[in-house]
């Protein structure tokens, strides 16, 4: 397999699972015990990719924030996605700083797939229960906003937990129970975040070995590829989950990470 080919291929999974809430980084890392390895900047490049479907699919919200900070509503909004993206910029440099990487075996992830399957039942049980008895509820809270940045560097410290199943049920536990504005705060929060961990890390390698060993071909193939996928899938995503609940994604969870335990060697 050409390393282009095995570039498109990674582009493809990754636009296809960054907002389906079954792990993106997950996927990825475990794609790549078979297509190769990446380096952090590719892995976190090509999410970007994936988000700026989101900046296409949204862009009427994003125009009528910008320019409406006059009105009060639209500057809490900007006000609590600032304040989510603060607290995960924090936390996120925090853990950088500690020297953490991201894991290279299966295991970690199989493990994580399946708990994350089991999780998100039960956070779907409870979010359910919590919308019978709050009733419809769009407000995105502080507290809200603050749990949504913490879900998200969790989500990015433990590969398989993924990013947006962490932040729509964080959110939807933490009383907005309306799944589309639990969904949209969530998606909008993950522009500046992947944006600026993509520059982060592109600042990182600029002028090292490291970008003189970068594919930047291939990197490209994989950005383009990814943001074609990821804009087909989140519109998807936003139709299925106006008459759907998130069950269906906990199953693929489960099976697919007990599949993982069973099938890989114990050393993978």
């Amino acid at each position: 397999m050409t390393d282009l080919l095995a570039a498109l291929l990674l582009g493809i999974i990754e636009g296809i699972t960054e907002f389906l809430p079954i792990s993106s980084t997950g996927h990825l890392l475990i794609a790549q015990h078979w297509l190769g390895h990446r380096s952090d900047l590719f892995n976190i490049s090509i999410q970007a990719g994936a988000i700026l479907a989101v900046v296409v699919i949204y862009w009427r919200r994003l125009w009528t924030l910008a320019t409406g900070f006059g009105q009060r509503d639209n500057r809490d909004y900007l006000f609590k996605l600032a304040l989510a993206f603060g607290v995960t910029a924090v936390l996120g440099i925090a853990v950088k700083k500690a020297g953490f990487s991201l894991p290279d075996h299966v295991l970690p992830i199989a493990w994580a797939l399946v708990l994350g399957g089991v999780w998100m039942i039960a956070a779907e049980h409870f979010a359910a229960k919590r919308a019978a008895a709050l009733g419809e509820r769009s407000e995105i809270t502080w507290t809200v906003a603050t749990l949504v940045g913490i879900a998200q560097v969790v989500a990015g410290v433990f590969p398989g937990t993924s990013r947006s199943g962490a932040t729509i049920f964080i959110a939807l536990l933490a009383g907005t129970t309306s799944r589309a504005a639990a969904t949209e705060f969530t998606f909008l929060i993950g522009i500046p975040t992947m944006f600026a961990a993509s520059g982060y890390e592109l600042l990182g390698v600029l002028g090292t070995p490291a970008a003189a060993n970068e594919d930047w071909n291939a990197l490209a193939v994989a950005f383009v590829a990814s943001a074609v996928t990821a804009f087909i899938a989140v519109k998807w995503l936003l139709r299925y989950i106006q008459t759907h609940r998130f069950t269906a994604f906990a199953i693929y969870r489960f099976v697919f990470g007990a599949a993982l335990l069973l099938l890989m060697p114990s050393g993978s």
